[in-house]
This record gives C-alpha cells, sequence and structure tokens, in this order.
C-alpha cells in the first residue's frame, strides 16, 4: 500500500477553480501553517512569514495587486508566504528552544552564530537567495499538507511584489516570495499533467 505522504504527492494537482461556496476554518488555517513549518531552514533560522488572506475586503485587496487572479477570491484563503532575509542576529532566539528541549548543547550556538554571520553578513545576494529557499520550502510543504488534508491548492507568481509588501505592511527585510490559494477544489479542474520521463531529469553519478 502506497504511505499516505507518497500518495498525498502522487495525486497533488494544481486547483485553478475553487468553490466559493466553501470555507475553512481559522483552525484549518493554523494547521496548515503548522505543517509548513516543518519545512527546513538554514540554521534553523525559520526565515519566512505566513501572511493569511482570508476575509472578503483582504482577498479583494490581494487580487488588486495579483494580476486580477479569480482564484484569490474564489479560494477559502491565500497565503502571502515571505521570506525573511538571511540574519544572524536572530539565531540565539531561534535556536533556544532547540537547547531547551535538549536537543543541542548550549555550548554548540555561538559556533552556528559565527558560521551564520560569515555565511551571510554583507552578503545581499546570498541573504535574499535563503529567504527565497526558505519560503519556497515552506509553500511546498504546505501545498503537500493541503493535499492530505483534502484540500486544493494554487501556487502562484503573478503579482507585484512591490505593490503587495506596501498593501500588506512587509517588514524592509521581507520578501513575498510566492502566494499560494488554498480551498476546497471543483470537479472541472485538470488532473495532474504528465511529468518529463525520469531519464530526462535524473543523472546518476
Amino acid at each position: 500500500m502506497t504511505h499516505p505522504t507518497l500518495q498525498a504527492i502522487a495525486e497533488r494537482r494544481t486547483t485553478n477553480l475553487f468553490d466559493p461556496a466553501r470555507d475553512i476554518a481559522v483552525t484549518q488555517i493554523g494547521e496548515l501553517v503548522h505543517f509548513a513549518t516543518r519545512a527546513p531552514t538554514s540554521f534553523n533560522l525559520q526565515n519566512w512569514r505566513f501572511i493569511a488572506v482570508h476575509e472578503p475586503a483582504s482577498k479583494a485587496r490581494l487580487r488588486k495587486v495579483a494580476w486580477d487572479q479569480g482564484k484569490i477570491t474564489d479560494a477559502a484563503v491565500t497565503f502571502i508566504v515571505c521570506g525573511q532575509l538571511a540574519d544572524e542576529r536572530v539565531l540565539a532566539g531561534r535556536l533556544k528552544p532547540v537547547v531547551d528541549a535538549g536537543i543541542m548543547p548550549a555550548a554548540m550556538v555561538p559556533g552556528w552564530e559565527g558560521a551564520a554571520r560569515s555565511l551571510y553578513n554583507d552578503q545581499p545576494q546570498r541573504q535574499r537567495d535563503e529567504a527565497i529557499r526558505s519560503a519556497t520550502l515552506g509553500a511546498a510543504t504546505l501545498i503537500h499538507a493541503a493535499q492530505a488534508m483534502g484540500l486544493g491548492s494554487a501556487p502562484m507568481i503573478g503579482f507585484d511584489a512591490d505593490a503587495v509588501a506596501r498593501e500588506f505592511g512587509l517588514a524592509a527585510g521581507e520578501i513575498p516570495v510566492v502566494l499560494v490559494a488554498v480551498g476546497y477544489a471543483l470537479p472541472e479542474n485538470w488532473p495532474q499533467k504528465p511529468r518529463r520521463p525520469l531519464e530526462e531529469v535524473l543523472e546518476l553519478a
């Protein structure tokens, strides 16, 4: 029998048609982000933020700066997945729960801070790359969590990033990386599209 996680990946499809009459509970929104934050981040920076655009007025605001895509107002919620520029100064706070849980010795924290400092300090491109990576991994995990919960999802890059940042009050170090609409899919959606064969994408070295 296929493992449920693998089944969710295999059956996932992009949802372009959502049922606008079906909402999801705020608790479900929290569960989706709970699972999204199980994705990996460099040094456990957890350099992301998820803005759940759920209220009708907020959906309308987002739709105006996202190429007027109907999915935004039809879906139950659209997440603005934000990456935060990698910054070693937050690391001690992010690692404290790891130390408190007995997973990591406190003596290791300064070493991790130093490594992160050498990797990201005065490296704006690398800081931005890490923000994009973290947000993308979080968004992908959210998408598969939605599938496992019986919900459809649609990642979207069709938006004005500067306008989204202004409209939703993003901080200077935050980047709106991707939008993810989530809700109940209508039956008219296409099935998952066939993928390129393995021999075209896999190289064993």
